[in-house]
């Protein structure tokens, strides 16, 4: 009965762990559930999360336009299309060889511009919904917005790994610890009904 006490306690304790660890971060493990089924289905919406990757017309890079007039175009397209407010700072240039083609991808309002590497044509504009939804998934979306330097993402990121991996622990614990506990249990109602039958014989 001491060990059968002590496997209790120690589920009541996971039980008690899996449930406040549940109830206070449900929120939380809400939004990285949604957040995260939504970026693994960004490429196959039609454009409506992840804009899609167009192709140019030459994937030699010899015969493409600098850098940096891709970027004016890319600038004077964004204000001319969309509009004359947006700021102008860029999150990344992503080139793509393969489709000749690069995205000049904007901070605000999470726009890119896909320009045709070769001629400099717009091959499209729109927003990258799939960079505000890995924001809000990784929690870098309150650094973005605070002006902070990161010290948002990493806090929130090693708060939910690591509650992420009491929850598994836990909830595997609530699984196996009564069959445990009924193993345990059958062990020792096991040799005394051996000692009862020798005496009996």
């Amino acid at each position: 009965m001491g060990k059968r006490k002590k496997q209790a306690k120690v589920l009541r304790i996971f039980r008690k762990i899996h449930r406040t660890t549940g109830a206070l971060l449900f929120i939380f493990f809400f939004f990285i559930s949604i957040t995260g089924l939504l970026l693994g289905w960004k490429k196959n919406t039609n454009g409506a999360i992840l804009p899609e990757s167009q192709k140019g017309t030459s994937t030699e890079l010899v015969e493409w336009l600098s850098v940096d007039s891709l970027h004016t175009i890319a600038c004077t397209t964004l204000h001319n299309s969309v509009s004359q407010n947006l700021s102008l700072e860029l999150d990344r240039i992503d080139i793509r060889k393969d489709k000749g083609m690069v995205k000049f991808v904007f901070v605000d309002q999470y726009y890119e511009v896909q320009l045709d590497g070769a001629t400099g044509n717009v091959l499209s504009v729109g927003q990258r919904k799939s960079d505000f939804l890995e924001n809000v998934h990784d929690g870098s979306i309150l650094d973005r917005y605070l002006g902070t330097s990161g010290i948002i993402k990493l806090i929130y990121t090693s708060i939910m790994g690591i509650s992420l991996l009491m929850f598994t622990i836990t909830g595997f614990w609530l699984w196996y610890g009564p069959k445990r506990m009924r193993q345990s249990g059958r062990s020792s109602q096991n040799p005394s009904q051996k000692n009862t039958m020798g005496t009996v014989s």
